[in-house]
């Protein structure tokens, strides 16, 4: 299903897929539209965020229609403290994710708001986390609808200890389009943080380049799309700094 990507800050990825840069921390948000669904890759960093990003997607959509799927590509606040906003869709996290959200969504509220986040919107996002229905111990293929395939693939620990990517691919002669997370970053350098596991990441980068090849369009979770070439420079980049192969 082609989508006239008119809504202000959305970019036109492929005639099925698009993209959101949101404020605050520069965080994407992808949408992916097929003839029977529609997948939100990650939900922003409040319910607030997320109930915006869920309304824009409806007026792209048209015709009464809704997210249906949301994938969450790993355990950081700006990409899933508005999860809650999408009631209904079905929740989709790489294993692991769910023991998080269960077990330390008080460190999740912490670090919101050390980033900035307001504390009562931190609190609120918190308490509404429920762990993903949907848990890809390794990879899982969605079907759209109209030629539209995700396919969501655990391929990390790396960024995390959760990291998951989403690999689009739709009608013959559109590109495909991998949703990296943050196991890319395009407007800063890589941010490793307590729960990176620095030895793991540049094979995560291996396998993320396996799955979309030379020609992909690769979406950083922070900043512009990239290319290919980007991607493996930085996973050079991040096997010189972490001291591995």
């Amino acid at each position: 299903m082609k989508v006239t990507w008119e809504e202000p800050g959305w970019e036109e990825l492929a005639p099925h897929v698009g993209r959101r840069r949101l404020a605050g921390w520069d965080c994407t948000a992808g949408l992916v539209v097929g003839g029977g669904a529609a997948l939100m890759v990650d939900a922003g960093a409040s319910l607030g965020e997320g109930a915006r990003l869920r309304a824009e997607a409806r007026g792209l959509l048209g015709t009464d229609r809704d997210v249906t799927h949301l994938a969450l590509t790993h355990p950081h606040f700006d990409h899933v403290f508005g999860a809650a906003a999408f009631t209904g869709a079905q929740v989709f996290g790489a294993a692991g994710l769910g023991a998080v959200f269960a077990h330390e969504g008080e460190d999740l509220r912490v670090d919101a708001v050390r980033h900035g986040l307001d504390p009562r919107d931190a609190a609120e996002a918190a308490d509404a986390l429920v762990p993903p229905r949907h848990s890809v111990p390794d990879d899982l293929t969605l079907d759209l609808g109209g030629g539209v395939l995700a396919l969501l693939v655990n391929v990390g620990p790396g960024h995390t200890a959760h990291d998951l990517v989403v690999l689009v691919t739709g009608p013959a002669g559109s590109p495909e389009v991998v949703f990296c997370g943050d196991l890319v970053e395009e407007s800063g350098e890589p941010q490793a943080g307590p729960d990176a596991v620095p030895s793991r990441w540049p094979a995560a980068l291996d396998r993320l380049l396996a799955l979309g090849g030379e020609e992909a369009v690769y979406v950083p979770g922070h900043g512009a799309a990239v290319n290919a070439a980007f991607v493996r420079a930085q996973r050079d980049a991040l096997a010189t700094r972490f001291g591995v192969s």
